[in-house]
Formats: structure tokens, C-alpha cells, sequence
């Protein structure tokens, strides 16, 4: 699935490694179905000034990663991480209104289907956690052959430009969220992120980067 020459409802990111966490110079970053937490622990280095939130249902793929993090930073500590177990229909309620991002990296099962259908419950879940003009990155990587099984499990939709621009632009706004920028890339062109699930989904020379930025209204 190929780029359109015209793919972007506003100015297009100058790089895609922009779209890393490092759009401001401090703040909230929060990371939905954040995984083994590599793309928070990496973050979080580069980035000292701001404060870094993983959140996943699933804790065991963190476990190496959390006692990394409470070492001294010259030895590889974080202290600027948290990891919190939970799943995105149950946001604490103390994260409310406090990202000034908020990633969504390659999610699979139901945060896959939520995002890519616009499930509007769930939408507003992730706003609710955001801080007025946060900007909300989804990152999908779907391959429609060797996904088949997944695609047709979830009853996911063909993700293309006209499905964005018709269907979720309207569903994320009303759930307070504004599309601002939306891309198609091949796989040759895909950038390099901090996650394992990334790395073994990149491994596919045929799978495609669908991407969504948008700001919270």
C-alpha cells in the first residue's frame, strides 16, 4: 500500500522520527500499550526533562525494564519513568487532564481495534487523560496477509486515507480529539522506533506505517 503524493490533512511532519516523544521541550508523555516499555525507557534518557508514563495491562514484559529504571541514572537509571498497570478502558483517574502527549505504538487486540475503528468510549478514555492542545500519535503497522487472522478476528476495516478522512476524522472528533496530520507509508520507509514489537513487525517487507496525529480540542 503506497503513499499517496497528498496525504496529509495540514503541513507534513519535516521528519518521522519526530513522532518519538519529542515534539516539546518538557511535559507529560504517556505510552498506551507501552509493551516491554523500551520506547519509554529510550525516551525518557534522551529526554531528562520530561516525565515519561507507560501503561499496559500486562506487567511481565516489564519487569527487567522496571528495576532498570530505580538504578542511579550514570548506570542506566530513570528517574523520570513511571509504569503503571492498566488497561485503556481503565485510566486512572489521577492521570486526567495531565498528558501533554500521548502515544499509541503498534497496539494489538482490543486497543488495535479501538483505534482503528474509533471506538468512541474508549477515544474518549485517552482524551480524558490528555491536557487541553495535547497532541495524540497512533502508529499502526498492519499487514493484511500475514494479519489476516487478527484483521478478520477484530473486524477491522481496510485502513486507507478515504477511511481516515471519512470515518475516523469524524468519530475522533467527537470524542475530542482533531486530526491533524494522517500518512500511509511503505515499508520501506518505515522510521525507527524503540520497541521490540516494532523491530519484529519491520521484519515484513511488505507491511506498511499508518499513522495519525491529532490534537486534543
Amino acid at each position: 500500500m503506497a503513499a499517496p503524493t497528498d496525504n496529509s490533512t495540514s503541513e507534513s511532519s519535516t521528519n518521522l522520527s519526530d513522532l518519538t516523544g519529542e515534539w516539546t521541550d518538557a511535559g507529560v508523555i504517556i505510552d498506551i500499550g507501552t509493551g516491554d516499555g523500551r520506547f519509554v525507557y529510550q525516551s525518557a534518557r534522551r529526554n531528562p526533562k520530561k516525565f515519561y508514563i507507560g501503561i499496559d495491562p500486562n506487567v511481565r514484559p516489564l519487569e527487567k525494564i522496571s528495576e532498570k529504571i530505580y538504578r542511579k541514572p550514570v548506570k542506566g537509571g530513570a528517574p523520570n519513568v513511571l509504569f503503571i498497570q492498566a488497561s485503556v478502558e481503565e485510566l486512572p483517574a489521577e492521570l486526567d487532564g495531565v498528558a501533554d502527549e500521548l502515544h499509541v505504538h503498534f497496539p494489538w487486540g482490543s486497543l488495535l481495534r479501538a483505534v482503528a475503528t474509533g471506538d468512541e468510549a474508549v477515544l474518549r478514555n485517552l482524551r480524558r487523560v490528555c491536557a487541553p492542545g495535547a497532541l495524540l500519535e497512533v502508529v499502526l503497522g498492519l499487514d493484511p496477509l500475514p494479519d489476516q487472522t487478527e484483521i478478520q478476528r477484530l473486524d477491522l476495516p481496510a485502513l486507507s486515507l478515504d477511511f481516515i478522512d471519512q470515518v475516523l476524522t469524524r468519530k475522533y472528533a467527537a470524542a475530542g480529539f482533531e486530526i491533524t496530520e494522517r500518512r500511509i507509508l511503505p515499508a520501506s520507509e518505515w522510521p525507527e522506533f524503540d520497541t521490540s514489537w516494532a523491530k519484529r513487525l519491520q521484519q515484513s517487507e511488505q507491511r506498511p506505517i499508518t499513522y495519525v496525529i491529532a490534537r486534543a480540542v
